[in-house]
């Protein structure tokens, strides 16, 4: 382990509606004297976006209550550009959290051939954070029992899951909280629709399937071109993952190379995708066991929420179009 845990936390305050609202104003009309307008440019388009990640890194916090006072956080490092993006919020707004909490970044050696394994040590000593790498050769038990040609994450997922919880238990953490963002959820909402016949995404917090634990996702508001444009930014040192991100065909892949082109033609529709997740409404869904279809009788009582059977639903505004354009409702 490196060095304790930072102490410049703050004190508890009264609540506010989100006490994990965070609009960091300072340094915004900051010039450097002399520097060109490009470079500046950039700059505040870096500043604009570690603000953008950081402020939704706390309200998805808040509105789930991800981080209490005294948690001790594990959080998951892979390697990869999100779960560096993860840490280095965290660690950002654990400076000026209105609670106190720890961190614990975690890293589990898989024996991959050619991991580099002095990469991330040598990153999270230098960030001064305290780390905990757990050497499992599962790489060797994944190829051993995954027919050549077929996809590895599902077994590699289990295993590796396996092994983090216990590896909680051994730190003493009550949260664990891992690296997926907003466009993860959705693609996982997509999968289990188109493969597995169930409406299901990722929620961003959830009681782990041992029940010991609390599974938080802290990205859960950030697009992946966030963590993207950070990464690159930070200069992180990325590892990519060789035992499964490159198999190609990947089904993940292959929704998320469509919803990334719907994002690129239609501004806004996986962030509304993601939206609709937060606004369910199973009486006009068909899912018996959230609603009672079978005992559904007239009331005589009008409710202005119940379904306009014969009426044509308008469409919502879509606030993220650009200005000037709108939806077409054709028939």
């Amino acid at each position: 382990m490196n060095a304790p845990t930072d102490t410049a936390l703050l004190q508890p305050q009264p609540a506010a509606a989100n006490a994990w609202d965070f609009d960091d104003a300072a340094g915004d009309d900051a010039q450097a004297s002399g520097a060109n307008e490009k470079r500046l440019k950039i700059q505040r388009e870096n500043h604009k976006l570690e603000k953008r990640l950081c402020r939704e890194v706390a309200r998805a916090i808040g509105d789930y209550n991800m981080i209490e006072d005294g948690d001790k956080v594990m959080v998951c490092m892979s390697g990869g550009k999100d779960s560096y993006t993860l840490l280095d919020i965290l660690m950002k707004l654990r400076a000026r959290a209105p609670i106190k909490f720890d961190l614990v970044a975690v890293n589990l050696d898989q024996k991959q051939p050619g991991f580099p394994e002095h990469v991330l040590p040598e990153y999270l000593q230098s960030v001064g954070v305290d780390f905990h790498i757990e050497n499992q050769d599962t790489y060797s038990v994944v190829k051993r029992v995954v027919p050549e040609g077929k996809t590895t994450c599902g077994l590699c997922s289990r295993l590796r899951r396996a092994i983090l919880y216990k590896v909680a238990d051994q730190l003493g953490c009550n949260k664990v909280a891992l690296g997926h963002h907003r466009d993860d959820i959705v693609q996982t909402l997509m999968l289990n629709m188109f493969h597995g016949g169930i409406m299901k995404a990722m929620p961003p917090k959830l009681v782990s399937d041992d029940g010991k634990h609390v599974v938080i996702r802290p990205l859960a508001y950030v697009p992946e071109k966030d963590t993207e444009r950070w990464a690159q930014y930070r200069d992180f040192p990325i590892i990519p993952c060789n035992l499964c991100g490159s198999q190609e065909n990947l089904q993940r892949q292959m929704i998320g190379d469509m919803l990334r082109e719907w994002d690129r033609k239609h501004p806004g529709r996986v962030n509304n995708m993601f939206r609709a997740l937060q606004h369910v409404v199973p009486t006009h869904l068909a899912d018996p066991k959230l609603f009672d279809f079978q005992n559904a009788k007239p009331t005589g009582i009008a409710d202005e929420n119940g379904d306009k059977a014969f009426d044509h639903d308008d469409l919502p505004t879509n606030p993220s179009l650009p200005a000037g354009m709108q939806v077409v409702q054709l028939g």
